[in-house]
């Protein structure tokens, strides 16, 4: 906003203008949109990363539907009984896909170039999701997840964790895996994209050629 003391060539100051400039500089529509990439986006540790993200679809989606009708729905019901086998295999999909992108990130060091931050967002989007899909197997409403609260219970009373993350208090750990964790990781995977998208895709590692000399001799 321009004051009305300020002469009439003089930039506006303010702190939109300031935001706007920060998000042009820092996250050009090139970044964000681009229409190309690199050939070496199309490797498959890429692809691994899509497909886990497309899982993630596939859970929160079914999910949303379980949540909505219920335990006695997904128990009783032959639509609810194949709405919960599509969400525990998107997870097993997610999960897959998720490790062998972080697997394949891993040996292309993806770290390098500036892109350590995105890479540590990687991994606590792992960690998260370990602790959501625990959740959810307590979750259940049956006998393995009571199984499950049960002997787990022991390991976070031990790790001095027990009275915060209470795995025997159903509400607590359903409230978790339908609305805290869920929405922790999806925001966690936004920011991942988003910092791919701005920092582009780490390069693959060159090849050291070892120079042989003018005047060597080859054997015969």
């Amino acid at each position: 906003m321009r004051n009305a003391d300020s002469p009439p060539n003089a930039e506006p100051s303010s702190w939109t203008l300031s935001i706007r400039r920060s998000l042009q500089r820092n996250l050009p529509l090139a970044h964000l949109l681009p229409d190309r990439q690199p050939v070496f986006v199309g490797s498959w540790v890429y692809i691994f990363g899509v497909v886990a993200i497309a899982g993630l679809i596939w859970v929160v989606g079914s999910g949303v539907v379980l949540a909505l009708f219920g335990p006695q729905w997904w128990h009783q019901s032959g639509v609810g009984r194949f709405v919960n086998s599509l969400h525990l295999w998107s997870v097993q999909v997610f999960f897959v896909f998720m490790v062998l992108h972080l697997w394949g990130q891993y040996f292309m060091a993806s770290w390098r170039d500036g892109r350590a931050n995105t890479w540590m967002i990687g991994v606590v989007i792992f960690a998260v999701s370990i602790v959501t899909a625990f959740t959810g197997f307590i979750s259940q409403q049956n006998f393995d997840g009571q199984w499950i609260a049960v002997n787990a219970k022991d390991a976070t009373n031990a790790a001095g964790i027990g009275s915060f993350f209470n795995v025997l208090n159903f509400g607590q750990m359903y409230g978790l895996h339908i609305l805290l964790l869920p929405m922790l990781v999806a925001t966690l995977v936004g920011v991942h994209v988003l910092m791919v998208r701005v920092k582009g895709v780490v390069k693959p590692i060159e090849r050291k050629q070892t120079a042989q000399p003018e005047n060597e001799e080859r054997a015969s």
